[in-house]
């Protein structure tokens, strides 16, 4: 029997490599034979899974907000909005005001120059420690942790889109998007929220991004394997 504190999701907003859409999505994966989409030239020796042609007009009207976002901003601002038209309230003031909203993004953006002068730098000099200090006091610039690409999102999405509720977000990739979920459906059948706004973004077309899954190690090199 239901009762006022189920759990429900009314609207899907989705963007992969594969396409726009749950419908899109379904259609390829129940199709035989699928092939991943790939791109293994543009960051060799790593293969990424690129995002498709978005048009980006059709979710964030304003040309303004479009260009103070980069991409991973733009695509959780996107993906808000499909999931709202796909639930029927994109628009609906009364509800969007109401809407609780539980984010995921990653953890930062890094001085790609800085990184590289670094590195370079590193190669013919043994006094590594002294090295970085240096680039601290000399390169680095003064900036705010606000836990800290999720809160930027949440409040794209809130200007865009007008959710204005409460707001929670995470840091991190697929784990923090699971536990966004986690969180917005316990708010729920605890009765503290009755709608929710709930998902996150993760883009990886950027070298800085996988500078720092490389230097842990992570990174495949070589022709793309499937992870099962």
């Amino acid at each position: 029997m239901s009762s006022p504190h189920d759990v429900v999701i009314t609207g899907i907003g989705l963007v992969s490599s594969l396409g726009e859409g749950p419908d899109a999505h379904w259609q390829k994966l129940t199709r035989p034979g699928l092939e991943p989409v790939l791109d293994a030239t543009r960051f060799a020796p790593y293969t990424i899974h690129p995002l498709p042609e978005i048009d980006w007009n059709l979710q964030i009207a304003k040309r303004g907000d479009q260009r103070q976002m980069e991409t991973w901003q733009r695509l959780g601002t996107y993906v808000a909005g499909l999931a709202l038209d796909d639930a029927g309230i994109k628009g609906n003031d009364e509800l969007c005001a109401t809407m609780d909203m539980v984010v995921a993004a990653g953890g930062g953006e890094r001085d790609e120059a800085v990184d590289t002068a670094i590195l370079a730098a590193s190669e013919t000099r043994n006094d590594r420690d002294v090295l970085l200090n240096e680039k601290l006091t000399t390169e680095l610039r003064p900036t705010l942790f606000l836990a800290q690409l999720s809160n930027l999102l949440a409040g794209n999405i809130s200007i865009v889109h007008k959710v204005t509720g409460s707001s929670r977000t995470f840091m991190g990739e697929e784990g923090a998007g699971v536990s966004a979920v986690e969180t917005a459906a316990a708010r729920i059948r605890s009765g503290q929220s009755t709608h929710v706004l709930v998902g996150g973004a993760f883009q990886t077309e950027h070298s800085d991004m996988l500078l720092g899954y490389e230097l842990a190690g992570y990174l495949h090199r070589g022709p793309w394997k499937p992870v099962w």
